[in-house]
């Protein structure tokens, strides 16, 4: 389970604002504020839906470990996460598949 903090660093690795990553995880962004704030803390189902939408968009949380505690960063490095950024906003019509 990650913490306030590690959502807090997550979203501003992956560049997220708060809106965004309400929008993308369907969590309601004043339990957002109140979970990075540490006014409150979400339930556990939700604290995973924050945490796989980060994932998802490029954050790797790291445990408490005997050489450090726990953290997070980026899966990929500055260029990959440019060009994934670029490849996803490139748009165009979202239609079903016909490859096997």
């Amino acid at each position: 389970m990650i913490t306030g903090a590690q959502c807090r660093a997550a979203r501003a690795l992956v560049e997220y604002s708060r809106e965004r990553l309400a929008t993308a995880s369907g969590i309601d962004i004043g339990t957002i504020e109140s979970f990075e704030s540490k006014l409150g803390k979400p339930d556990d189902t939700s604290i995973a839906i924050l945490q796989s939408t980060l994932e998802t968009a490029g954050a790797a949380f790291l445990p408490d470990g005997e050489h450090g505690g726990i953290g997070v960063r980026l899966k990929f490095n500055r260029s990959e996460t440019r060009r994934i950024a670029t490849l996803e906003g490139e748009g165009g019509l979202v239609a079903h598949d016909d490859v096997p």
